[in-house]
């Protein structure tokens, strides 16, 4: 597979071996705040985008959704190289942008301005950049464009879609929050909901209890996230995982806590709402980031300012 259009690599950020590392790609306007620059682009067209960011390339583009995350899976970084200058399995970051490489000059400066240790900056033309996530060896890839989102999935890569909103700063150590079913487990019992109503999917459920359920879009990122906190004990973990689903605990929550036993992921705290918001938990948590597949509860994740990720369903 061709390499994308042009890749400029950061002198200042030791190169990761992709195939140990776990892998983060982002696109600007998920590590940015571009909605400015992008309505621009909307309206008055790609030359004239280009034009106004490379007359203030010099000026630091604001923080935006997944900054906070990113920032995050540095620190862990320095608290890995702190027990082991020699160990690889590491986070490495990288940036997606359809800007060119003239254009793009402000994102680098921007990044170099905030110290955020990006390995490389992937500038592509191509209509579908995500066909270059596969030989980056990237586990994981966040942006702001829908149809980005699908094809990542559909190339068998972890992928959610970051809204621009306002985020309050989460302090260390990094925080991520998985939604279960459709999200780090398939979405089998979501159909049997739609299909049969609650009363049929707790049927289900139970008959089901002792087979592990399927894998869901974000599985092989959190099992690598996992692999990565098992370095530390639990008091010393610079990563803490979580799960907050809708399921309840008593009739539904057995089959999901097998099924992380029976994958050997580890996660630190288990919320199951029975269908209450999600908002007041999350608000509680302070995550860096949330992954899950419903709008409504991105949307209260987002109102207690939340930084969220929406994981859609691409069929």
């Amino acid at each position: 597979m061709t390499e994308p259009e042009s890749t400029v690599i950061n002198p200042d950020v030791k190169q990761k071996d992709p195939s140990e590392a776990l892998v983060i790609a982002v696109t600007t306007r998920a590590i940015f705040n571009l909605e400015e620059e992008h309505k621009l682009y909307l309206e008055k067209g790609k030359e004239e985008y280009a034009r106004h960011q490379q007359a203030n390339q010099d000026k630091p583009l604001p923080p935006g959704t997944a900054f906070a995350f990113i920032q995050a899976a540095q620190y862990v970084n320095e608290k890995i190289l702190e027990s082991n200058l020699a160990e690889k399995d590491l986070f490495d970051i990288l940036v997606l942008s359809n800007n060119s490489p003239e254009s793009g000059v402000r994102i680098i400066n921007s990044a170099k301005h905030y110290g955020l240790e990006i390995s490389k900056f992937c500038f592509v033309s191509n209509k579908d950049s995500t066909q270059y996530l596969k030989s980056h060896g990237v586990k994981l890839f966040l942006s702001a464009d829908r149809i980005d989102v699908c094809n990542a999935l559909q190339r068998g890569v972890s992928a959610a879609l970051v809204f621009q909103q306002e985020v309050q700063a989460p302090s260390t150590p990094l925080r991520v929050v998985f939604d279960g079913d459709a999200v780090l487990f398939s979405d089998e019992t979501d159909q049997v909901f739609q299909e049969q109503g609650l009363e049929g999917a707790v049927r289900y459920e139970r008959a089901m209890e002792a087979v592990p359920m399927g894998e869901g879009p974000l599985k092989a990122f959190a099992m690598h996230l996992g692999k990565i906190r098992k370095k530390f004990s639990q008091e010393k973990s610079p990563i803490r995982t979580y799960l907050v689903t809708a399921r309840s605990g008593r009739d539904m929550g057995v089959r999901a806590i097998k099924t992380l036993q029976e994958w050997g992921l580890a996660i630190d705290e288990a919320f199951f709402m029975d269908g209450a918001p999600k908002g007041p938990i999350l608000a509680q948590i302070q995550p860096h980031i949330f992954f899950d597949d419903g709008l409504h509860n991105i949307q209260g994740a987002q109102d207690v300012g939340v930084p969220s990720a929406w994981v859609p369903s691409c069929y």
